[in-house]
């Protein structure tokens, strides 16, 4: 989104004071093409600024003559552009004075009432700033060159309006130039990686190297320029700053080179042995950089430990790996140019860790805790100056796993590392607490992505995670945001009066709604993230029938059904029937379900279950089918203790069990009640419908299964 599609969106009267040299009116018909010019970054009134200030006003008024001609008050616009020709056009630096003035008051006023500005917009902003650096450079070497033709004399070089500089000036503020574009093409390198990590937890990556590539070439292109200017004005250079400028172009190439030879196609972060897997590296600078050569390059890929990587960061990549930590096969690959694409890669298709060395580990922590990664390397030479370099880059943190059990846990640290990584940090160091409102953005950031779904979670949700996640059910919402919540309150310490740690529950739920409940999701018809105790707070004022449906807190991966009922008393109470798990709805869908279930008439607050179900309903087959048996269909009921009677024993020997409905076999499946832990501080305090949290306050119905034929209905629905 650009800044004029939030402008647009906001009062005229907020912007119109903010220059009274330029019409708010002529501001709406530029609309983004204003900000798409680099305005905030010519900050000086040399030849270059001066040049390009003329330009924009130029380019400014053909773009407002050309609106002019299709809007209503032509003649009132045209009058404008005249007057702001007039007054720019013997100064157009004042102009971008102007222009600055009038965005930076916009910012303002945007990030006044967002607080943030959009992303897009701080990446156009950058490309701007290195697109105008990269013109700046450009226009030095062709004063370094009008210097040099003018000969010793140089009365008519081209030269600043201030005072005349010699030649080792000017180089020396062309090669400060190339260094901070360097800097930036480095710092954008940096941020594409980083995106591309948190892609592993499901963020939007734009993951297309192109633009970057033409980047990094066209830097090369300046770099080859300016560095062919420098050689022939050495000897004006002298004996001493010659090798300095050297040094410094020799540095520039080098950190520009390595930089550029990245992991496109990432292995899987959690890689099981024994297992094949694919990843691709791309050297964005080797259409350019490389001969060709009778055998082609060959890059290898090696397993490296934690602290490997943290030798080869350190040495800035410049040490070579001595031993590989694990047994990979097929790997290596030939580094290829495609001719079609322009892109040079080494694609690994087929590769395969056999085995994995362990490495000793810190304190408590576990196998699936240890991170390691894959090390791409190969050696290369450069053309045009013939000199070899090494070239080595790191996969993303990968946790290497022997049996499918242990694919949670490392879920775990990968998701973690992924979110809470610095952009710079040291292999692979991550911060062992990180701030609540963090941690939700990435539970919800990887619950959208897994489920594939638009609709994220809620901040009802977050404040029943707090509480489970931090075991306290006396905070408000507003206390848990200033909370840090641990690595070890995520997957290492147990829950209280459960069996596992809360990314384990959560990781169960992410794995159901994935398999079976994603429309129900999507629809926003399942609760989800609330307590028992919270349910009972909801429901138990409404009519019979009333349900809602939410994650069980008790049990991993399970969706239960909380509903009202009359009890025998006549008093209304809250019964949960027992939790659903993906294997349950693979062999008959919640949406049958909930339709089985006579008891079952609204789900809340007042939506009618066929009207907010009805779509997820599968058509029952009736009558008969082609070989003229009767179709039979699985139906579900529940039992409560109000329901159960004696079974009668008259006429049956004392062992013999009760015979079935329709005499048809009867599935049942083996669910338990939830164990129920009372709290320390109940959400739901005592009523005469929601009694503190005891078992028997919240009874737990079991769900049966039985084969009728089409033909029959069950009692309930009648």
């Amino acid at each position: 989104m650009s800044l004029w599609n939030l402008v647009s969106h906001m009062a005229p009267e907020e912007f119109s004071s903010l220059s009274t040299e330029f019409p708010w009116s002529l501001r709406c018909l530029l609309a983004e093409w204003l900000e798409n010019q680099p305005w905030e970054f010519i900050n000086g009134s040399d030849a270059f600024c001066t040049s390009m200030a003329s330009r924009m006003l130029s380019d400014m008024l053909e773009k407002l003559r050309s609106a002019a001609g299709s809007d209503g008050q032509q003649c009132q616009i045209l009058q404008q552009v005249s007057n702001i020709e007039s007054t720019f056009r013997r100064d157009p630096l004042r102009l971008v004075a102007v222009m600055r003035a009038v965005l930076e008051g916009e910012k303002a006023a945007v990030l006044k009432r967002d607080h943030h500005l959009p992303l897009s917009f701080h990446r156009r902003q950058e490309e701007l700033k290195f697109s105008l650096g990269l013109q700046r450079l450009q226009h030095r070497v062709r004063e370094i060159q009008a210097l040099q033709e003018e000969g010793p004399g140089r009365d008519g070089a081209v030269q600043s309006p201030m005072a005349p500089r010699d030649m080792p000036t000017l180089i020396l503020e062309a090669v400060k130039e190339l260094e901070a574009a360097k800097q930036q093409v480095l710092k954008r390198i940096q941020i594409w990686k980083r995106q591309q990590q948190l892609a592993g937890n499901g963020a939007i990556f734009e993951e297309n190297l192109a633009p970057l590539q033409k980047r990094c070439e066209n830097l090369l292109e300046v770099y080859f320029q300016l560095q062919q200017q420098v050689m022939a004005a050495s000897s004006e250079l002298g004996p001493e700053l010659l090798p300095r400028l050297l040094e410094r172009f020799n540095e520039v190439l080098s950190s520009l080179v390595k930089s550029s030879f990245l992991v496109e196609k990432q292995p899987p972060q959690v890689l099981k042995t024994q297992t094949k897997f694919q990843a691709s590296v791309r050297f964005l600078l080797g259409p350019r950089l490389l001969k060709a050569t009778p055998k082609p390059y060959i890059v290898r890929a090696d397993m490296v430990t934690e602290k490997q990587a943290r030798e080869l960061e350190l040495s800035n990549y410049s040490n070579t790996l001595s031993e590989s930590t694990g047994e990979i096969l097929h790997n290596m690959v030939a580094l290829e140019t495609n001719p079609t694409s322009g892109n040079c890669c080494a694609n690994f298709k087929n590769v395969l860790l056999k085995k994995i060395k362990r490495c000793e580990r810190k304190g408590s922590e576990s196998v699936t805790e240890e991170k390691c990664a894959v090390l791409f390397s190969t050696n290369v030479t450069l053309t045009p100056s013939n000199v070899s370099i090494h070239l080595q880059v790191l996969s993303l943190p990968i946790v290497v796993i022997v049996h499918g059990n242990q694919d949670n846990n490392a879920k775990a640290t990968v998701l973690w590392d992924n979110a809470f990584s610095d952009i710079d940090r040291v292999p692979f160091v991550v911060a062992e607490r990180v701030p609540w409102d963090k941690m939700c953005d990435t539970l919800n950031l990887k619950f959208m992505a897994e489920v594939q779904t638009t609709k994220g979670l809620l901040k009802e949700h977050y404040f029943f995670l707090a509480q489970k996640i931090f075991n306290d059910h006396s905070a408000s919402p507003e206390d848990f945001q200033s909370r840090h919540v641990s690595w070890a309150q995520f997957n290492k310490e147990i829950l209280p009066g459960r069996g596992f740690t809360f990314w384990q529950w959560f990781d169960g739920v992410l794995d159901l709604t994935k398999r079976c409940l994603k429309s129900y999701w999507s629809d926003r018809l399942i609760r989800g993230f609330i307590s028992k105790q919270y349910v009972c707070k909801l429901l138990s004022m409404e009519p019979d029938g009333t349900f809602l449906l939410r994650f069980s807190d008790s049990e991993i991966g399970g969706v239960t059904i909380a509903y009202v009922m009359r009890g025998k008393d006549g008093s209304s109470q809250v019964e949960n029937i027992q939790p659903f798990s993906a294997k349950d709805l693979s062999i008959r869908s919640l949406g049958d379900r909930i339709r089985d279930l006579g008891q079952l008439r609204n789900l809340y607050p007042n939506i009618p279950k066929d009207q907010a179900f009805g779509s997820h309903y599968n058509k029952e087959q009736t009558g008969k089918d082609g070989r003229g048996y009767v179709s039979t269909a699985i139906k579900m009921t529940v039992e409560s203790e109000r329901d159960q009677q004696p079974p009668s024993t008259m006429g049956a020997p004392p062992e013999a069990p009760q015979a079935p409905m329709f005499n048809l076999p009867m599935l049942q499946h083996e669910l338990h009640p939830e164990n129920l832990q009372p709290l320390l501080a109940p959400i739901c305090p005592p009523t005469p419908f929601c009694p503190q949290p005891m078992p028997s306050s919240y009874p737990t119905v079991e769900s049966n299964i039985m084969m009728v034929p089409d033909r029959l209905t069950p009692p309930f629905h009648r």
